[in-house]
């Protein structure tokens, strides 16, 4: 009987996801790596390092064979992303000192762009029931690139802030963040945004304002739904 590959629509969604990307960031100069992005205290090319990071973890998962049961699934795997000052404090320290070792931004853009290439060839073949581990849970492979994407999508609108004239991240991906904020929303999102916009105020990254606050109800509270 033939292997379960991962749905198309998944491991297209990632291969368009990690494609818009890489069209941003090749023609990238150490100029324009200088340029602030939606997390803060993160020039592009600090951003770039941890998008390298979650490309090598995306390699690393794809050849992880885990026992069974799955703990996490593509929504619940966002649960344990939650707010956190201090965390999120030592992890811009640490990214910016580690991003700082690369004094030549073309070494940096050019392990991203093979470590990408390599992420998103590793989905293709991946079985999308396989079992595997990552960030101390275990999920399906296809689970696990539906929330590549997500990770993806979301950065791409963060790498973008200051860059004017670049793409935004693909429809295909973004309609993915939808459907995970939405699944842990516990429903179809009540306010009438654009999946950008979700994108953004679903992660903290755009304010709710009073109109959102009424629309949303007891749920506006819960927002972000991660971070």
């Amino acid at each position: 009987m033939p292997e379960p590959h991962v749905p198309p629509d998944q491991a297209q969604a990632l291969r368009a996801a990690y494609e818009a990307l890489a069209s941003v960031v090749e023609p990238l100069g150490d100029e324009e790596s200088w340029q602030p992005t939606g997390c803060t205290g993160w020039a592009v090319r600090d951003l770039l390092f941890h998008l390298v990071g979650d490309a090598q973890r995306a390699l690393v998962a794809l050849h992880t064979p885990a026992s069974g049961p799955a703990d996490r699934d593509a929504v619940t795997y966002w649960q344990d992303w939650r707010p956190n000052p201090a965390g999120a404090a030592n992890g811009r320290r640490y990214n910016r000192v580690a991003a700082s070792m690369f004094l030549d931004f073309g070494q940096l853009r050019g392990l991203y762009l093979e470590t990408a290439s390599a992420a998103v060839h590793a989905a293709a073949a991946a079985r999308a029931d396989a079992l595997v581990a990552t960030q101390g849970h275990v999920l399906t492979a296809g689970d696990l690139i539906s929330t590549l994407t997500v990770e993806a999508a979301v950065h791409h609108l963060d790498l973008v802030v200051a860059l004017p004239t670049a793409p935004g991240p693909p429809p295909t991906a973004l309609a993915v963040v939808r459907t995970t904020l939405d699944g842990l929303l516990g429903r179809p999102l009540p306010v009438d945004w654009s999946d950008e916009h979700y994108a953004r105020a679903g992660t903290g990254r755009l304010p709710l304002t009073e109109p959102d606050r009424q629309a949303l109800g007891a749920d506006a509270d819960r927002f972000p739904l991660f971070c």
